[in-house]
């Protein structure tokens, strides 16, 4: 199945291709200012230097990218290596000129020029770096931010990038201005750069190593407390915001936060005898379908409950009074009033199964335990117990039936799950992270046995074929790269390294390395190449007019099997014609370049394809870029694994209206003066939902015409593929590429089946609520 968190994989990759996209617009930026700063020179030989460099930059742009990105991806793989347990990087401070002993000259001049590029960058980045570091800790699991383990880091881009000006030329005057005016562009563009991943990382609900738990300093020793908020006087008004002296007292308890991952990570404390009584009134929900009497010291406040039929009661209402006392701080008794009016919310929310909301309502107390100790519970997604309650609750609406199949065994976990923490050390983050752990490896194998259930292999078809692709992806880069410094029209080197590169990696997966179909697949592509070469002599014109039939016979069997459209087809032969007609008229080219050419084309399509076995690092997934062609798929294929295709879909067709859709929720909605700023809420349609759906959510899917809510079960683990399930009894497995979901949301056809989160439905509704009662007053006053 897909893995745990794919959303931060995925917005590493974003972080990633912005960084590969930086350099590309700076490389092409580069061009244009090379060739302006030459016109406005005075001197020669420095007009000469940087029309040269322009020339090779423009000649050698693939290449320089190329370069860049492999020396790049080879950086950060080591980087997430060292993170899986490998030594840490030597501090700069810690090196001295004695290690540059035995490095060339031209090594410590490169290394140099990396620097002072990197050092420039660091000046004009500081701030975003500082925040790039603390998310960059949290993905790569270390204690603290740590500057010299962050791979985004300056210093490796701009090793990177005087890596890649190698490709450039072979004259070191020349290498060394393209580095100097790429490098004074880059320093001016990161700055923009790392913000966008910064807000790609934090979009994807990764939480930064820096955040923080406020303290109370400067109270009386007797009404001293750790809890997550400073005391002072205030109240929460209709529109979600703390009044009075109680916002200046959370401003000041705000400027004093401490460090949030201590030894025992718990979430912060809270007064001892609040604490007790908290952990009193958790044991009355530890039965909730048999009649059960108070704690002790409660019976005046805590009857008997039995919510087997009846409505599932708000204990944080039925004992605020005691919850107030026991308190010490007006802000602690704000935090009683929010989670108490949010789980009053909850047991009321009608897309919550009531199976469900009983196991969520025994949950209220462990909530206020965390809300009192720690702040970031109201604004962090990934806060793991905002998670867990968000998760269960949107993964019960996923199933039809509760009560039978695989809804009862589901809900079998959670009450257990539940029960655990219940009984268990609820202050404690590490409980909470564990029973997310187990809820997510239960909804991956029930996904993966539903999805064998009704659809058969498709999880392995999807498997073979998104390997295929990414196979394919690295040869295709490999050609591209080889083939840039080849003189050859450009129509064919585009063919040859995207297109034919298919029918290679066809022929090898199908037939075999050395077999005689893949021998004839890259005999073809050496022969395309030398078939628009000038033919000068007779000789020459009369082999080629023997060589051309067998030749096309070849590229139009290998287009078949690969399936490449006619229209497309139609669309190169009428340039390659052309070609070949023009190729009988030119002067012959020299005996000795048409060897060394052939000897290079030999060289570059006699090599073996990349290892298919190999495995990214963590956190370095590819992601395809290129479309996933549905043309790849056999009709009996497509058929067993209900795969969607775009010509299924009428896309001038009108939507119909979703009548069971509620508003969208945003951040806005959420937002509660005085608390931490909540983290941006997580799209519910649009195009941006494509990077954020979940196995085992449910979503509603407009089909032939129609509304229907499905369930996704399957994602591969390059997000290239998604299997859909769809109806109660008679279940129909609904399969769709990654540009097919991507259309279908762009659209407007896929949205998610609740409008936001739990909790952040919750709280939108609360202030809604909140905001109908502030105007009944004064209409009542009249």
């Amino acid at each position: 199945m897909n893995p745990p968190l794919p959303r931060t994989q995925a917005a590493f990759q974003s972080a990633l291709k912005r960084v590969h996209r930086a350099a590309r617009e700076v490389g092409e930026r580069c061009t244009e200012s090379l060739g302006i700063s030459a016109l406005s020179s005075h001197d020669a030989a420095e007009r000469d230097a940087l029309l040269t460099a322009q020339f090779d930059l423009n000649r050698n742009l693939a290449s320089f990218e190329f370069a860049f990105g492999e020396k790049l991806n080879e950086q950060i793989q080591r980087e997430f290596g060292r993170a899986d347990g490998g030594a840490p990087p030597r501090p700069a401070s810690a090196l001295g000129w004695d290690t540059l002993s035995l490095v060339g000259d031209d090594e410590v001049e490169a290394q140099v020029r990396a620097d002072r590029i990197a050092q420039s960058i660091r000046h004009g980045c500081e701030w975003e770096l500082r925040e790039l570091d603390a998310y960059m800790g949290s993905l790569l699991q270390l204690d603290n931010p740590d500057r010299d383990r962050n791979p985004l880091r300056p210093e490796l881009i701009c090793k990177a990038l005087v890596h890649a000006a190698d490709s450039v030329s072979e004259r070191a005057d020349v290498r060394k201005t393209v580095v100097t005016e790429i490098g004074r562009s880059l320093a001016t563009t990161m700055p923009r750069v790392y913000g966008e991943v910064i807000a790609d990382l934090r979009n994807s609900g990764l939480q930064p190593l820096s955040l923080t738990l406020r303290t109370v300093q400067g109270a009386p020793a007797h009404s001293r407390h750790t809890s997550g908020y400073s005391t002072g006087q205030g109240a929460l008004s209709a529109r979600g915001e703390l009044t009075g002296a109680g916002r200046a007292a959370a401003e000041a308890g705000d400027s004093t936060r401490r460090a949030a991952g201590d030894a025992a990570r718990t979430f912060g404390q809270v007064d001892a005898q609040l604490m007790s009584l908290i952990r009193q009134l958790a044991r009355v929900s530890l039965a909730p379908a048999g009649a059960q009497g108070a704690a002790a010291g409660l019976a005046a406040g805590a009857a008997a409950t039995d919510w087997g039929g009846a409505a599932v009661p708000n204990l944080i209402y039925a004992h605020r009074d005691e919850l107030r006392r026991a308190s010490t701080g007006t802000l602690d008794h704000m935090v009683i009033d929010v989670v108490g009016s949010l789980f009053e919310q909850i047991l009321s929310d009608p897309k919550v199964p009531p199976q469900m909301a009983r196991q969520i309502a025994r949950l209220q107390l462990p909530v206020l335990r965390v809300a009192l100790g720690d702040a970031t519970f109201f604004s962090s997604r990934r806060h793991p117990v905002r998670r867990f309650v968000n998760r269960i609750a949107s993964l019960a609406c996923g199933f039809d039936d509760l009560a039978a199949g695989p809804g009862d065994r589901f809900l079998a976990l959670v009450r257990e799950l539940v029960q655990h923490i219940v009984e268990g050390d609820f202050d404690q983050m590490a409980l909470y992270e564990r029973k997310l752990s187990e809820l997510e490896a239960f909804i991956a194998s029930q996904a993966t046995q539903e999805v064998q259930e009704h659809a058969g292999d498709a999880a392995q078809l999807f498997a073979d074929k998104e390997q295929a692709l990414l196979l394919h992806q690295r040869y295709m880069r490999r050609l591209q790269s080889e083939l840039a410094p080849l003189a050859m029209p450009e129509f064919l080197r585009t063919f040859v390294a995207q297109v034919w590169s298919q029918a290679i990696v066809h022929a090898e997966r199908q037939h075999g390395e050395g077999s005689e179909r893949a021998l004839k697949a890259r005999q073809a592509a050496r022969d395309l190449v030398l078939s628009v070469l000038p033919k000068g002599t007779p000789a020459e014109r009369k082999a080629f007019v023997l060589a051309l039939p067998p030749l096309m016979k070849e590229l139009n069997d290998g287009l078949a099997r690969i399936g490449w459209p006619e229209d497309a087809k139609k669309a190169f032969f009428a340039q390659l014609l052309p070609a070949h007609a023009e190729s009988l008229k030119s002067g012959a080219v020299s005996q000795l370049d048409y060897n060394l050419l052939a000897k290079k084309l030999d060289a570059v399509f006699g090599a073996p394809l990349p290892n298919a076995s190999e495995r990214p690092p963590p956190g370095v997934l590819p992601v395809l870029d290129d479309v996933v062609p549905e043309r790849n798929f056999s009709a009996d294929e497509a058929r067993r694994v209900g795969l969607v295709t775009e010509a299924a879909v009428d896309w001038n067709g009108r939507v119909d209206i979703d009548l069971s859709a509620e508003p969208e929720v945003s951040t806005e909605d959420v937002r509660i003066e005085g608390l931490p700023a909540p983290d941006a809420v997580e799209p519910a349609s649009g195009a941006a939902l494509a990077q954020h759906v979940q196995v085992g959510f449910a979503y509603r899917m407009h089909l032939e015409g129609a509304w229907h809510k499905v369930k996704l079960n399957y994602i591969s683990p390059a997000r290239t593929f998604f299997v859909f399930t769809r109806g109660a009894k008679h279940q129909r497995t609904i399969s769709l590429t990654a540009r097919m979901l991507m259309r279908l949301c762009e659209s407007g056809r896929l949205r998610t089946f609740e409008n936001a989160y739990l909790l952040e439905r919750a709280t939108a509704r609360a202030r809604k609520q909140l905001a109908a009662l502030g105007a009944a007053r004064p209409a009542a006053s009249r």
